[in-house]
């Protein structure tokens, strides 16, 4: 089984960045394939603290090849910036770090126009990081981005950006927003772009290689299934496909070569942004769940909504994803709780459905079903092995695995720290 992805199978923020951390001591690649640097996999190394927005969870592990594939949006400056930060904190490089040569770059206009937007929409924002990740996608998709490919030749760098500069600030100036000049944009993003030409490499044939090779390889994505492009509760979305399927068009790497695909999901429910949530806690219970989960954005400091679990929308993402193995994350954030719920239907005017509903306006509708379960009341964090866990954590997690039938909980995390995991 050489090659696994690992997908967020909620709303993002569900804990994939230590799942993949761990797995990585024992693979030779791990490789990112969509999304920008507004993922904020956070990881506990003892008493250190990693914030990781671009480059891959594999980074700790010495030996392990990352690689940002041609699906990924690139902040240069963010970029080097996390670069730098794990070189002061002790990480070795080592040439470890590849970037796809087709992968988008994101510049200022991107950040000034995703800004305007969302402050132009208002009360009706999406709710996006505003780093400029929708409007690079937009750009690729237009035909009109600049590739990392690019900024190696300054000729071509300057012709794109100068025509590009001319029309972003036409919609920067429709938005009321400062208009850029483009020569300082160039002379910045030619030096980065001679900076970046020693991780330009072509990822997909390295790929390629490493699975002919029989290598142990890790797709990771960024933000979750419920705001895939394509699949997610559209429009309050990311601008990708952070589904599986995305493993195989971000990287260049053909769905046959994938072998398992990893779900990872809180043992609740939490959202960033705007959007429906049928499980949505009111307000105090919120508060009390995301103190108790520090459920607050590692890029953005934003505060996630939070809410029961929902089993429906899980089992939507094991469908579209091909889920074959779950990771459930946060269990120890419900140590101290009476009462569990678990949403296991809908209701729809009055009837009851047990299939998911990914049109925005029909979900805000709906009303949860719920089983509930008689909380453990003691600490899972000091457990050492499955059988460890209280026997009603233990009962809340079989319902959950009989509940989607075709994937199995391997991992259970009780804890930030890598020793506060369950591998079963």
């Amino acid at each position: 089984m050489p090659v696994r992805v690992i997908i967020g199978a909620q709303w993002g923020d569900e804990g994939k960045g230590k799942i993949v951390d761990l797995l990585a001591s024992k693979v030779q690649v791990v490789a990112r394939y969509q999304g920008g640097a507004n993922a904020g996999h956070t990881i506990w190394d003892g008493d250190k603290k990693y914030i990781l927005r671009l480059i891959p969870s594999g980074i700790l592990h010495d030996g392990v090849m990352c690689i940002l594939g041609n699906g990924v949006v690139i902040d240069p400056i963010a970029f080097f910036t996390e670069l730098d930060g794990l070189a002061k904190g002790g990480i070795r490089m080592d040439g470890r770090v590849m970037v796809s040569p087709h992968a988008h770059i994101i510049f200022p206009y991107h950040k000034l126009i995703d800004q305007a937007k969302e402050k132009y929409l208002g009360k009706n924002q999406v709710g996006t990081t505003q780093r400029g990740i929708g409007p690079a996608y937009l750009d690729k998709i237009d035909r009109c981005g600049i590739r990392a490919i690019d900024l190696m030749n300054h000729d071509t760098l300057t012709e794109k950006l100068q025509k590009n500069i001319s029309e972003k600030n036409k919609i920067l100036k429709a938005f009321g927003a400062e208009e850029l000049a483009a020569e300082p944009m160039i002379k910045q993003f030619h030096e980065l772009g001679n900076r970046l030409r020693e991780y330009v490499k072509d990822t997909a044939v390295y790929l390629y290689e490493a699975v002919k090779y029989n290598k142990e390889v890790l797709l990771e994505g960024a933000q979750g299934t419920l705001l895939d492009i394509d699949h997610g509760t559209y429009p309050f979305v990311t601008s990708s496909n952070s589904s599986s399927g995305g493993a195989s068009t971000g990287l260049g790497l053909g769905p046959t070569k994938i072998d398992h695909v990893m779900g990872v999901a809180k043992a609740y429910t939490t959202r960033v942004g705007n959007g429906p949530f049928p499980t949505e806690f009111d307000e105090i219970f919120s508060e009390k769940i995301r103190k108790l989960g520090g459920e607050y954005g590692a890029v953005t400091g934003r505060p996630r909504r939070c809410g029961w679990l929902d089993l429906v929308q899980l089992k939507y993402a094991m469908v579209v994803n091909g889920i074959d193995e779950l990771a459930i994350t946060k269990l120890d954030v419900l140590d101290t709780l009476d009462e569990l719920k678990i949403c296991m239907a809908y209701k729809v005017n009055g009837v009851k459905i047990d299939y998911p509903i990914t049109d925005a306006g029909e979900l805000a509708k709906v009303e949860p079903v719920y089983t509930a379960f008689k909380g453990w009341l003691s600490d899972t964090g000091n457990a050492k092995k499955y059988t460890d866990l209280p026997e009603n954590a233990r009962t809340y997690l079989k319902f959950i695995e009989d509940f989607m039938g075709d994937a199995k909980i391997k991992i259970v995390s009780v804890g930030q720290e890598r020793d506060r995991t369950l591998m079963i």
